[in-house]
């Protein structure tokens, strides 16, 4: 969507999961790709809103928001503040961008409920926890906001809308 972009920020908590095995995984794929990474810090609501501030200042081409429990909680806030800087922003779940984010790519959260569900149906129904092979999500998704692409000024190539698999209007 912003294919000019050489400068990409991202947004981690580091006090939330263990992060610095994503931030070296993206630090090498930004590499592979040309482009250069800003990491932007937030560990509560006055930092997230430090972190857009610094991003106006930085000017990159477009942020992620990295995945977070604390920063899913704060969704609207994210949402509200790419808004009024005028931020590309890209999250891990939909739910930013049914909230009015731009666009998420991630593992589909219904999905991860339902074998989330499948495990528990096997434990009520006898099964130790232990002996239960790992399962996750292989369902990936991709949502885009068009509204929000068009408050930006994006134009959304035809390519992206057909792999998307909802396009939000």
């Amino acid at each position: 969507l912003v294919p000019k972009a050489t400068v990409i920020a991202v947004i981690v908590n580091p006090s939330g999961t263990p992060i610095e095995s994503r931030v070296q995984k993206l630090q090498e794929t930004a590499r592979t790709m040309g482009l250069q990474l800003r990491l932007l810090n937030a560990t509560n609501e006055q930092e997230i809103d430090a972190a857009f501030a610094t991003f106006v200042q930085l000017r990159p081409g477009a942020l992620l928001v990295d995945s977070d429990v604390f920063f899913n909680a704060r969704r609207a806030q994210f949402v509200a503040l790419a808004a009024r800087h005028a931020v590309p922003a890209i999250y891990e779940v939909r739910d930013y961008v049914a909230a009015g984010g731009l666009m998420s790519y991630g593992a589909s959260l219904a999905e991860a409920y339902r074998l989330a569900g499948t495990y528990a149906s096997k434990i009520l129904n006898g099964a130790k926890p232990a002996d239960l092979p790992i399962m996750q999500s292989t369902k990936i998704e991709l949502v885009i906001n068009a509204k929000t692409a068009k408050a930006l000024g994006l134009t959304i190539p035809q390519s992206l809308l057909l792999r998307a698999d909802e396009v939000i209007q």
